[in-house]
């Protein structure tokens, strides 16, 4: 028998993302703190666990020490959705094997790659279920396999499911391993599941098969916010549920006063916090219980921190596709739910709540409160050419009936084993490739575009813009949140710090930004000239003509342009060297 204290264990964290849940930097998902709290509630000691992200192996070989040398070595991860990523890099298959190979202990492998491995983690794609050479694969929960396994002396588990009493156990215990993570403390936004599984059963969705919605009661969701706080996070999301105004409720019907006791929850517990956002809401809860929906949706803009978006599964506005692949809401349902977020959430910092949608010259320079994101998949059953014209018009009559989405997501099918998708595959979007393609840039100039300047017009201020990378001379970097803005600064800036950002110009999913305020006794040519209508030579003019006592005193900008800098920039007093 193996004795639990004197057992070693290396987490690895290959990253997951799946319908209702993000796991790649600078997000951290559930599996690795649920994954310490349940060997901690096994009897393993803090101090023998190890915690490494895949990128963190990458960036220093030594670090696969821990993996060969552990008595139990756990890979977590799976890709369930298509994705780019910025903070980080998913792993790929052959470094899940090299893994396992390079384990001298006991490997188990768990998370959503139970569902299937694909070649890449890309649209238009089909997995199968592998166990990569590991000794052991979790097929239920891997936390409870973890300690199953734990408990059983590293000789074997049966594959089953937590329960809410576990979870809520572990979710406290295992926050401490968030101190292990390469991006803690500054950078790093902690997932947080609020239930999951679905009451629908929509054809390419992976998260059913979790079952039937099952939720957290409050007060374990608010301890475990409570604990991560004392660790140092200040960046939390909701964002593992299928719908966050089901919360608390039969599954379907929203219920407010869970959702209060959520939101003012953790509130309470977590008073300094930086970033509260959520990710899943599904439009068919606003339209069948609209009253309801409205007071939640009130709650949740009270509470959350501006730029929150409420993902849409739309998925089609072909009634067809809609049909075929039992999605559970029409285009008319969709779009109602889009003006009631607008409405009651659509509001701007220092507005009347419920004052919405905001936009405009008039409106305060911030992000609204909670705008929402439409989900669009193509590649599903039924798919025909006149699909991609439904989409265009759907997103075409949001933005010219004055309303705001935050982003538009347009991906391709992934096709995963267990799912009604399987029998179909990933055939129709591989035909459509070409007319996906064509499709998807017309979105992003026609729509995206637009609507982004409507969002954040220029002189919206983006507070904590963290720096990530350089460009073609260009720094680019985000907010932490759910679904946050690319920003592009002229110049190469230091990375790895934060910086408040003003917009000034908008591209098709990102926006340029300029540093808030602008010192125009300080700032560069390529800063001034970023801002639209500032050319080469009124830029050259305004740093001549330096230093101004004011921003009004740079009046070649306000009178040749029309542009009002006091949105934008300060006059900060210059330090003169004394003469010799």
């Amino acid at each position: 028998m193996t004795d639990p204290e004197q057992l070693s264990v290396t987490i690895v964290d290959g990253y997951v993302d799946e319908p209702a849940h993000f796991g790649v930097p600078p997000y951290v998902s559930t599996y690795p703190r649920y994954t310490a709290g349940a060997l901690i509630d096994a009897g393993v000691p803090r101090e023998r666990l190890t915690y490494h992200t895949i990128d963190g192996l990458r960036d220093d070989p030594d670090r696969w020490r821990d993996v060969d040398e552990a008595d139990l070595m756990i890979y977590l991860g799976g890709m369930t959705v298509p994705g780019k990523y910025v903070g980080g890099t998913p792993a790929e298959p052959d470094e899940v094997r090299k893994l396992a190979w390079t384990a001298s202990g006991t490997s188990l492998m768990g998370g959503p790659v139970k569902f299937g491995v694909g070649d890449e983690n890309a649209g238009a794609t089909e997995t199968e279920r592998q166990d990569l050479d590991f000794d052991f694969v979790a097929k239920g929960d891997v936390e409870a396999a973890v300690f199953d396994l734990v408990e059983n002396g590293l000789e074997g588990f049966n594959n089953r499911m937590r329960d809410i009493d576990e979870v809520s156990r572990w979710a406290q215990d295992g926050a401490f391993i968030v101190e292990q993570h390469p991006n803690h403390p500054d950078y790093l936004i902690a997932e947080l599941e609020t239930s999951r599984g679905c009451a629908y059963r929509c054809s390419f969705c992976t998260e059913p098969l979790y079952g039937n919605p099952d939720f957290r009661p409050p007060p374990t969701v608010v301890g475990e916010v409570d604990a991560l706080s004392d660790y140092g996070v200040k960046h939390f999301r909701l964002g593992r549920q299928a719908d966050i105004l089901a919360y608390g409720g039969d599954g379907e019907a929203p219920n407010p006063d869970a959702l209060k006791q959520l939101y003012s929850g953790i509130r309470t517990v977590a008073s300094d916090l930086e970033t509260l956002h959520l990710d899943n809401m599904n439009p068919i809860t606003i339209v069948e219980w609209p009253e309801k929906s409205r007071e939640g949706i009130r709650i949740i803009a009270e509470h959350n921190t501006p730029g929150d978006t409420a993902a849409f599964g739309l998925e089609s506005a072909d009634p067809v596709v809609q049909e075929e692949n039992n999605l559970n809401v029409t285009t008319e349902e969709c779009f109602e739910a889009v003006r009631i977020v607008n409405e009651e959430a659509g509001w701007r910092p220092g507005e009347t709540p419920g004052d919405g949608p905001s936009f405009g010259d008039d409106a305060p320079r911030r992000l609204p409160k909670l705008l929402p994101g439409i989900n669009l998949l193509h590649g599903l059953k039924g798919e025909r050419e006149e699909t991609f014209d439904r989409n265009r018009q759907f997103l075409q009559r949001v933005s010219d009936e004055g309303y705001m989405l935050r982003r538009v997501n347009i991906r391709q099918v992934m096709s995963f084993s267990g799912t009604d998708m399987s029998d179909t595959g990933a055939e129709i979007a591989r035909d459509h490739k070409k007319l996906f393609k064509r499709y998807k840039r017309e979105i992003r100039e026609e729509i995206d575009n637009p609507m982004l300047g409507r969002v954040a017009p220029p002189g919206t201020v983006l507070p904590d813009v963290h720096l990530e990378y350089h460009q073609d001379g260009k720094t680019f970097g985000r907010q932490l949140g759910t679904y946050p803005l690319l920003v592009g600064i002229p110049g190469e800036r230091e990375l790895e710090r934060t910086v408040d950002v003003a917009v000034v110009d908008h591209g098709f999913r990102s926006v340029t930004g300029v540093p808030y305020p602008l010192d125009v006794n300080r700032a560069s040519m390529d800063e001034l000239t970023a801002i639209p209508g500032i050319g080469d030579r009124t830029a050259g003019d305004i740093v001549v003509n330096r230093p101004y006592d004011s921003v009004a005193d740079a009046s070649t900008v306000e009178s040749e342009t029309g542009i009002d800098l006091s949105r934008l920039a300060t006059a900060e007093t210059v330090e003169l060297a004394d003469d010799d």
